[in-house]
């Protein structure tokens, strides 16, 4: 995976399109976004980062959900047959699919590669589907943030400060706290609001 974010840093202005398509591909391959979403931090640092993380998922949930209505039904039911969780996700969004497919976007205890898949057989519009994937934000950004710090740490001594590097790590760690607070503060409110609709 190092030799992969050593390929993106090094091309330059088409980095972060390789990033993206790299982040679609492992969406739709089940490979877990957390490592890139940290490796997306490192190396475009939190804004670029959480801007490429955020779409190459957004994209990438999307062809899951395409995949899974139009050519993967019949796989995806049979894997999730008998799960009562999902059982209760489809019946919730058949009632109100953009709440639900949010709330999920937003809470971490329900699996994102499947899940992406799993809306594609279920009633929710696309739009709905899309447009919800902003739940992602929060922890996306808490990953990316952490990510650059990893990526700060690699650095130190290879590049010269232009300001205190104490004042620099300070902002830093306290811009990271904030974001982990405010992260677990929206999930448990997701986890919350996902309770009282009986998806457990």
């Amino acid at each position: 995976m190092l030799e992969i974010f050593h390929w993106i840093e090094n091309l330059g202005y088409w980095g972060g399109l390789a990033f993206l398509f790299v982040y679609i591909i492992a969406t739709i391959a089940f490979i877990p976004g957390s490592v890139l979403t940290l490796g997306g931090g490192a190396v475009f640092g939190v804004l670029w980062g959480s801007i490429y993380v955020f779409i190459g998922a957004t994209l990438g949930a999307i062809a899951a959900f395409l995949i899974g209505r139009y050519f993967a039904r019949d796989w995806i039911g049979k894997k999730i047959e008998g799960n009562q969780k999902f059982m209760a996700i489809d019946q919730a969004v058949a009632q109100s699919g953009f709440k639900i497919v949010l709330l999920t976007r937003l809470s971490p205890i329900f699996p994102f590669s499947l899940l992406n898949y799993v809306f594609g057989i279920t009633n929710v519009g696309l739009k709905d589907y899309a447009i919800a994937s902003i739940g992602m934000l929060p922890a996306t950004v808490m990953y990316v943030y952490i990510g650059s710090l990893a990526g700060d740490l690699a650095r130190i001594g290879s590049e010269t400060p232009s300001l205190d590097p104490a004042w620099q790590w300070t902002m830093r760690i306290v811009g990271l706290v904030a974001t982990v607070v405010v992260t677990i503060y929206v999930t448990r409110l997701a986890s919350k609001a996902i309770a009282e609709l009986n998806i457990k």
